[in-house]
């Protein structure tokens, strides 16, 4: 008999979850239900009664050690993702130092974490006013473009390349100073001839499984180019599990980079937790032509990778004796059949982005 409650939480504020997105968020929470012998419940609603020990899949990082005690969510063995004492750590803003020491940060900034893993990172400033975003700018702007990225936005959104101050001041004319105070703006090195690489791990029901791989574009309904879905090699334990399986230098470098930024967020940010762990690392050309690779930002919550990582999850489960798989999202526009052999997690139409179908699937990786 199941001996728990496995609830999907949409966190005030997290905005409006599209029919994709709160499809998909619901059948991984009942894969995960499975995994771990609860019962799917739906929505969490405090008001109603549950036998046994809940755990949740929020929509976002939660925020506030004791909000999230509140909610039941206490370590890692609650949740799947994260939660975090401020509210800009779950943010891009933490990625990179201010510009000089002691300018103008909110509650929560951490100098030790920018000094931790400034050779994990690309070149960059966070800034929380348009003087201090300005003299980063400035500084930046000697050695190339610059990329201007709002912290909050996923996906790439919002995101800016300046090659001047003129086109900073036009770009800072648009941010709402409040905002910029409490969120910060990152300014960061602009790379071209770029590869991205997802670099994470899970830890669920006993099981961890810690992977890296590549995203992919592709079209949507309107022709532009989005998120496509991710590609991984998963393997079965931690980060050393997966250095292990020998992968490309390239690939080696990204990992180490991971490892780096997300020790150092543990150390640095007194009692944050996550099962689960994504890390954005760029690989490009800088403006000199040289070889760049950094940490781009963290992700503890359900992501587009999720669908792999929990069906890598079953494979484990499934077969104990399984060291490594291949696990991949699909997400694509338009009429589509998936392939049979594919874990389905949406295909209609979404009231944004119309006709599209959402799937992850396994197939065996050759150790």
């Amino acid at each position: 008999m199941p001996c728990g409650a496995v609830a999907t939480h949409s966190v005030p504020g997290h905005g409006f979850a599209h029919s994709h997105e709160r499809a998909t968020r619901d059948g991984i929470a009942r894969r995960l239900a499975t995994l771990k012998g609860f019962d799917f419940v739906g929505e969490y609603d405090p008001t109603r009664p549950l036998s046994g020990p809940v755990y949740l899949v929020p929509s976002d990082t939660l925020v506030g050690l004791a909000a999230a005690a509140a909610l039941g969510v206490r370590d890692e063995h609650d949740l799947f993702g994260g939660t975090v004492p401020y509210s800009l750590v779950a943010t891009k803003a933490i990625t990179h130092p201010l510009v000089a020491p002691g300018a103008i940060a909110p509650a929560g900034w951490s100098p030790e974490f920018g000094a931790r893993v400034q050779d994990a990172v690309l070149a960059g400033v966070t800034a929380f006013s348009d003087t201090d975003a300005r003299s980063a700018a400035k500084r930046l702007l000697e050695y190339g473009p610059v990329r201007i990225k709002p912290v909050r936005a996923t996906g790439g959104r919002g995101q800016i390349v300046v090659s001047d101050l003129g086109a900073l001041e036009a770009v800072l004319n648009t941010v709402d100073a409040m905002c910029l105070a409490e969120d910060g703006l990152v300014l960061e090195e602009n790379l071209t001839e770029v590869t991205t690489f997802s670099v994470g791990q899970v830890r669920v029901a006993g099981l961890i499984a810690s992977y890296y791989g590549t995203q992919r574009l592709t079209p949507d309904n309107s022709g532009a180019a989005v998120y496509g879905g991710s590609d991984l090699v998963v393997a079965r334990g931690d980060f050393e599990a997966l250095v292990a399986l020998n992968p490309p230098e390239d690939t080696r470098l990204a990992v180490a980079q991971a490892q780096i930024y997300d020790q150092a967020a543990m150390d640095c940010f007194a009692g944050m937790f996550a099962s689960r762990r994504n890390y954005d690392i760029a690989q490009g050309l800088d403006a000199a032509g040289r070889l760049r690779c950094g940490v781009l930002e963290q992700s503890w919550r359900i992501g587009g990778a999720s669908g792999a990582e929990v069906a890598a999850l079953e494979a484990f489960r499934a077969d104990p004796g399984l060291r490594a798989v291949r696990a991949s999202t699909v997400e694509i526009y338009g009429e589509v059949e998936p392939p049979p052999n594919a874990t389905v997690y949406f295909q209609g139409v979404d009231e944004r982005d119309g006709p599209m179908t959402k799937y992850a699937r396994t197939e065996p990786h050759h150790v």
